[in-house]
């Protein structure tokens, strides 16, 4: 029981304490305008309270000076203006007048001939390469789009309208039979 005695006083304690505090605080901020009917009185007063008193203009709590007369004057009214708030960037200023210099057009030639569309592609794939030693003799390995194989040496016509120019290590060099068309076709391997 001695135990909830005392705390049941703590707890009194700081409920004063709080509501003291409160109440100090509440006082201090709301404090009512004194009523007079000159500002002079005001003055004088703000003055014999001193820099101590609640009220003085140090503390920044003090009434403001409103200035009545100012708020019936004319004032200026806004001008359109360019100006937008949400840019960053200042107003462009308008482009210069055009010169009135004439330059005649210069004329257009008409294009050329072109030239004729050579051959198309050779689309073989160089799989790989034969030799035979008895003849030293290449042979190269070439394939079609569609799967079937052909083979032949240097001279060699492929498919009936592709002649084997020239065969090297790792390519070979083919054109039509007319001898347009000439490409070089690395081999692939596959």
């Amino acid at each position: 029981m001695e135990a909830e005695g005392r705390r049941q006083i703590l707890l009194l304690g700081l409920v004063v304490i709080l509501a003291l505090a409160i109440y100090r605080a509440w006082s201090v901020t709301s404090v009512p305008p004194a009523q007079s009917s000159n500002g002079a009185s005001n003055q004088t007063m703000n003055a014999e309270r001193g820099p101590a008193g609640p009220r003085s203009k140090s503390s920044g709590i003090g009434a403001p000076d409103v200035h009545l007369n100012a708020l019936e004057a004319d004032r200026p009214k806004p001008v359109e203006s360019q100006r937008n708030l949400f840019r960053f960037t200042s107003p462009r200023r308008p482009a210069p007048p055009p010169s009135t210099v004439f330059t005649p057009p210069q004329p257009v030639a008409p294009p050329g001939p072109t030239a004729p569309p050579g051959p198309p592609a050779i689309t073989l794939k160089f799989l790989g390469l034969v030799e035979r030693r008895e003849k030293s003799e290449r042979i190269a390995v070439l394939r079609d789009a569609v799967g079937h194989i052909f083979y032949g040496a240097e001279g060699a016509i492929i498919e009936g309208r592709y002649r084997i120019v020239r065969i090297g290590a790792e390519s070979i060099e083919m054109s039509y039979l007319d001898g347009q068309g000439r490409q070089t076709i690395r081999m692939s391997g596959g």
